[in-house]
């Protein structure tokens, strides 16, 4: 065979090859455009098209005269999104220079963080901050300044234990919430109102199409969803009459050299809370943009529990308010009349039980051994009404439970009775203990809502009303979203 034909057959046989090598690629483009196409498209979108959520700003809370408590203002946050490849360590570490952030924690964000959606490493930061980013964007890649809506406590400290606080989601509450829509970085409510009305006060997030180019800069914005803003929550709480029991509380704790307290003020006719108060307090402010451990070392180790709503979780001997329990069971079982005369000698016959210091006001009736909170006189009811009868008027006002107040972790409180002694000390019960409850002291425990609570049955002719503090929830077109009512919880059996 010659040269000539060993040459041509080796052209044919490359000649073949190169027709399948074209045929096949022409066949996989037919299948990846007419088969796969749809999917492929699919992901050279996502290569070019990024979603750039909007932040929708939480509800205003008003008082019941349309007065702003609780609102958001503008602020700048500075965060990573990474479009085209991940932030390098440089630029990690630039920023937490400039930000004052510890690395270790932006990569913590960095991990956590699920999606698209820009990582925010700090919120509410200064102008000054911002103008470096922008000057100096060459030095910060992937990192992008946002206007969000930022929790703005307009009275600081004033109704904070009512209000509570917001701040940014823990790894444990998202854990929890994630099938409810919350993400990585989200603001929720921790406290107060703001926690138990979260869902209502968080709105819904927009956000923008936009489509970058192959470094990652946008180009154009392809589709826009506004954010829709949270429903406000209308209160029922006064702001004049709020900020008046906090300087009442103020000035007292200073005249008698004290450190804690706290207040309520309700109307008996439908269970309102008009004012809450409880000292010591804290500024909400602190904990919007992650409270600094400067700041929390300051509330943590305050010895009167600065965090305690103490109006709501205080326990507390309801001492001579507790006498109207007593008063009612003994008018009401007929163990004494209104007008008979019981004599006061400094100490109860039975057990050298007496008023403070002594004080012997001698024959006292029913009106005037309340008016003068006599001991001696009630003693002596507790005498003839016996530990379970007292119980059974307590809990008919409503102590040992709580009030369903609209606000969390509410305390029980205690009722004085048998029961309770055999099953924490496992002792029997004794006359001198009866006389301690029927005074509001001994084991009698009571927080400072059910305090008032007990009073305002007195003022509302024996009805008890559930106190709450929500009057409406409106949405951002001044549509009611939920109305709420007085709720009547029992009326006295008297």
């Amino acid at each position: 065979m010659s040269d000539k034909d060993i040459f041509s057959g080796r052209l044919k046989v490359l000649s073949i090859i190169i027709v399948l090598v074209i045929s096949t690629l022409i066949a996989r483009m037919g299948y990846l455009q007419v088969y796969d196409g749809e999917y492929y498209a699919n992901l050279a979108d996502g290569n070019r098209i990024r979603l750039v959520p909007s932040v929708a700003p939480r509800g205003t809370m008003y008082d019941r005269n349309g007065n702003i408590l609780v609102t958001n203002h503008p602020g700048f946050t500075v965060s990573l999104l990474p479009l085209t490849e991940p932030i390098s360590e440089e630029v990690i570490s630039r920023l937490s220079a400039l930000l004052n952030v510890p690395v270790e924690e932006i990569h913590s964000k960095i991990a956590a963080h699920v999606g698209f959606d820009p990582i925010r490493i700090k919120t509410d930061v200064g102008p000054e901050l911002t103008t470096i980013i922008a000057e100096q964007k060459d030095l910060y890649p992937g990192v992008v300044v946002e206007v969000l809506p930022i929790r703005d406590y307009i009275y600081k400290t004033q109704g904070a234990h009512a209000y509570g606080y917001v701040s940014e989601i823990s790894d444990a509450e998202l854990e929890k919430k994630k099938d409810e829509g919350y993400k990585s970085g989200d603001i929720i409510g921790k406290f107060g109102l703001e926690k138990v009305y979260d869902q209502y006060l968080r709105g819904t997030n927009g956000g923008e199409q936009v489509e970058v180019d192959v470094t990652g800069k946008p180009v154009q914005v392809l589709g826009k969803k506004n954010p829709i803003p949270g429903n406000d929550l209308h209160l029922t709480i006064d702001q004049e009459i709020q900020a008046a029991a906090e300087k009442a509380i103020d000035e007292q704790l200073v005249q008698i050299g004290a450190h804690a307290a706290a207040a309520v003020a309700l109307n008996p006719q439908t269970g309102e809370v008009l004012a809450i108060v409880s000292r010591p307090a804290f500024d909400p402010n602190l904990f919007v943009n992650g409270i600094s451990s400067k700041d929390w070392a300051v509330i943590n180790n305050n010895p009167y529990y600065p965090m305690d709503n103490k109006a709501i979780t205080g326990e507390y001997p309801p001492g001579s308010t507790f006498k109207i329990i007593t008063g009612t069971a003994a008018l009401s079982e007929a163990k004494v009349t209104p007008e008979e005369k019981i004599f006061d000698s400094g100490h109860h016959w039975i057990i050298p039980k007496g008023n403070a210091g002594g004080e012997a006001l001698g024959w006292l009736n029913f009106e005037e051994a309340m008016a003068h909170s006599d001991n001696v006189y009630f003693y002596e009811m507790g005498n003839r009404l016996g530990i379970d009868q007292i119980e059974r008027y307590a809990r008919m006002f409503g102590m040992g439970k709580i009030t369903g107040i609209d606000l969390p972790y509410e305390a029980e409180g205690l009722v004085a009775c048998k029961a309770y002694k055999q099953r924490v000390f496992e002792e029997d019960w004794y006359l001198a203990e009866t006389f301690d409850a029927a005074i509001g002291q001994g084991f009698n425990l009571v927080t400072p809502l059910q305090a008032a609570s007990i009073m305002g049955e007195i003022a509302a002719d024996g009805k008890r009303y559930k106190p709450y503090l929500v009057d409406k929830i409106v949405d951002v077109n001044g549509n009611v979203v939920k109305q709420f009512k007085p709720e009547l919880l029992s009326q006295l059996d008297v």
